[in-house]
């Protein structure tokens, strides 16, 4: 598993079974489909709220983290910072070991919390979020109600969602599917939510 672009191209990152990393519930996104996305994201006509190309400059927010391999690419590829949230030990220890891998630490936080709830933010909103739970749980649909009740996601954010392929798919309140594409046994949707004013 390895960084594919950017600043960090070819980076090998820390992977589940190693030193730090014995998380073997993790499924991270592979490599070609991290590809296939982010060259999506850059050449797919989509813009983050600044009219950005996603991810330049971004503030990401990297649900169910894992081995915070999306947040990390994103990083590599321009975004300005990324918060990545996983309530599991082993995977806080892997997203550690890839940040100060990439001395990216300045750049990243991690919170340890359950994804499905948040609790309110009070910082600058994220305007690039990943969104990759355990498939066929409906955890992907709480954890973005938990991000959109705590004020956690931008107006006009874009979510990029993973889930496994022929799971039925009920589309957000406020979500606007921009693309879907299959890689396998995963789907990728990518939104824009509209968010209320509150």
């Amino acid at each position: 598993m390895r960084i594919i672009g950017g600043k960090n191209r070819g980076t090998k990152l820390a992977e589940p079974g190693e030193a730090g990393g014995g998380a073997a519930h993790l499924r991270p996104t592979t490599d070609r489909t991290r590809e296939s996305l982010f060259n999506l994201l850059a050449h797919g006509a989509m813009t983050l709220p600044s009219g950005a190309i996603p991810p330049n400059g971004a503030r990401v927010l990297d649900l169910f983290a894992g081995t915070g391999a999306l947040g990390f690419e994103a990083l590599s590829r321009g975004a300005f910072l990324v918060h990545f949230v996983d309530d599991s030990g082993p995977s806080r220890a892997l997203i550690r070991e890839n940040a100060e891998k990439l001395r990216a630490t300045g750049d990243t936080k991690i919170w340890k919390r359950s994804a499905t709830s948040l609790g309110p933010w009070k910082g600058d909103q994220h305007d690039l979020v990943f969104l990759d739970p355990p498939y066929g749980m409906g955890l992907g649909e709480r954890a973005l109600a938990s991000a959109l009740t705590g004020g956690w996601i931008a107006d006009g954010a874009l979510v990029v969602w993973e889930e496994r392929t022929g799971v039925p798919f009920t589309p957000p309140q406020g979500g606007t599917l921009l693309d879907a594409r299959a890689y396998g046994e995963a789907t990728i949707r990518i939104f824009r939510m509209s968010v209320p004013k509150t």
